[in-house]
């Protein structure tokens, strides 16, 4: 393992934080807490960001944060090397391919983002409700961009429990073959094609997939 100081300097950091905002749509402390997820990782494993799969990110939910790690460690989904396991925690494994070493990043229980706004809880559910006027939208705006703030500047070790891993580095992402789906007609990768009565077909038509949801 290498320093485990945030690589770059504050006016990149919050160039690439920019990046993740434009990414995802807007600012909000899960994107925030991602970030600094993914800024842990980029330091501790020693890395830049991946232009192909030198890094896995294996993330145990579907939250914010994840666009920010996809903008920052160039893990993403279309590429695979984000994998996803829906265990509903804020947590991420972030693996280094070519050194083999691996950490995982989770939220730490002790820290609750409502502790750094005690009174937000109301005012943020007139705003996801479209109750809220004006007024209280742009306060409500004003004070999210104050948590995050708290977010980027807090020590790792209060945000997260950081520990290294001992993890089985997944396989590189394969590329399939399609095969069109004897029901709809559209083309599908055959590692998801189903064989019924002898014919070719897609997760969608299939009578056994559909048993299962």
């Amino acid at each position: 393992m290498c320093n485990t100081s945030p690589p770059g300097t504050p006016g990149e950091a919050h160039d690439r934080f920019a990046e993740a905002v434009a990414f995802h749509g807007h600012v909000c402390p899960g994107l925030a807490t991602g970030y600094r997820a993914a800024e842990i990782a980029l330091s501790r494993l020693c890395s830049g960001r991946s232009k192909d799969e030198e890094l896995v990110t294996i993330a145990e939910t579907d939250a914010c944060g994840v666009d920010a790690i996809q903008v920052l460690t160039g893990c993403t989904a279309g590429k695979g090397n984000l994998l996803f396991k829906d265990h509903g925690k804020h947590a991420f494994t972030f693996i280094n391919r070519k050194t083999g070493a691996a950490i995982r990043v989770a939220a730490n229980p002790s820290f609750n983002i409502d502790s750094l706004d005690p009174d937000l809880a109301p005012l943020r559910a007139r705003v996801m409700q479209g109750r809220a006027s004006g007024g209280e939208q742009a306060e409500f705006h004003e004070r999210i961009h104050r948590i995050v703030d708290t977010i980027m500047e807090m020590p790792a070790e209060e945000l997260f429990s950081i520990r290294e891993v001992d993890v089985e580095i997944p396989e590189r992402a394969r590329i399939f073959s399609s095969v069109p789906c004897s029901k709809c007609g559209e083309l599908a990768a055959e590692s998801r094609i189903r064989v019924e009565d002898g014919k070719f077909v897609c997760y969608a038509c299939s009578e056994e997939y559909s048993r299962r949801r």
